[in-house]
């Protein structure tokens, strides 16, 4: 015989009946869990501080904005900012940036900078002084300003660059500031003509004699003399030395069969 139970449907509300309570118990926990002035969050779960509030233990805190500041209205970092021409000091305050005379507000106001022709010294803007033959600079950085062309800074002067006959400014900034013209050399301060012997040409590398000799032909210490080139030889890349053919190698001044 089977028991009463055995096979017998129960009713809806026996089998969820107590699933609905412990939900119900439930829900209100989770709603004392988030505090005043927050919200559920967006994503996840969990909750977080309304703006103007900050987390402060397990409540929200209402934001301190400090004098000369605005909310930022932003749920993370301080949520304010100081008003345009003041600086924050320490996380806490605002303070107004004071412009010395001769200065100006940066963009940002949040400092200052000097204006042309000055530069800044510990909290003021101090006048550049220009010399004479000397002109104001784009850069903060330095003195502040440079000589005019044909001029050379000498400590706190502009003094003439002294340019030989036959020489030029070059414009450089370093070392000599002028060079020889074209033929010339310099040597000794001044731009010396360039003998060319014969055989020869004119060469305006930055080194040498100023000169160099044609193909076929090697320097000596009077100028260029015709290259004696042994048999089994050829003139080399340079057109001024010669050299051995393939299979033969150098043996005073000839070129023998390399066996």
């Amino acid at each position: 015989m089977r028991h009463g139970l055995i096979g017998a449907r129960l009713p809806r509300g026996i089998l969820f009946g107590p699933i609905f309570a412990l939900l119900a118990f439930a829900l209100p926990a989770i709603a004392q869990t988030m505090p005043e002035n927050a919200r559920e969050q967006s994503y996840g779960d969990g909750w977080e501080c309304n703006i103007g509030y900050r987390l402060a233990g397990d409540t929200c805190a209402e934001i301190v904005i400090p004098k000369d500041a605005y909310e930022t209205n932003r749920t993370y970092g301080s949520g304010w900012d100081c008003h345009h021409g003041f600086r924050k000091v320490d996380g806490a305050a605002c303070v107004a940036v004071v412009v010395p005379p001769n200065g100006f507000l940066d963009p940002s106001g949040q400092r200052w900078r000097c204006l042309r022709g000055f530069f800044q010294v510990g909290d003021s803007c101090q006048e550049v002084a220009v010399p004479e033959n000397g002109y104001l600079t784009e850069t903060s950085r330095g003195s502040g300003w440079e000589c005019e062309r044909g001029f050379e800074q000498v400590d706190d002067s502009c003094s003439a660059i002294a340019v030989p006959i036959n020489g030029f400014l070059n414009g450089t900034r370093y070392g000599r500031r002028w060079s020889c013209e074209r033929g010339f050399l310099e040597k000794d301060g001044l731009c010396v003509a360039v003998v060319i012997p014969d055989f020869a040409f004119f060469d305006d590398t930055s080194y040498g004699e100023g000169w160099k000799c044609q193909r076929g032909y090697q320097a000596t210490d009077t100028g260029c003399e015709a290259i004696n080139i042994p048999e089994n030889a050829h003139l080399d890349r340079s057109g001024n030395r010669w050299e051995c053919n393939r299979n033969f190698q150098k043996s005073r001044e000839l070129c023998v069969l390399n066996n």
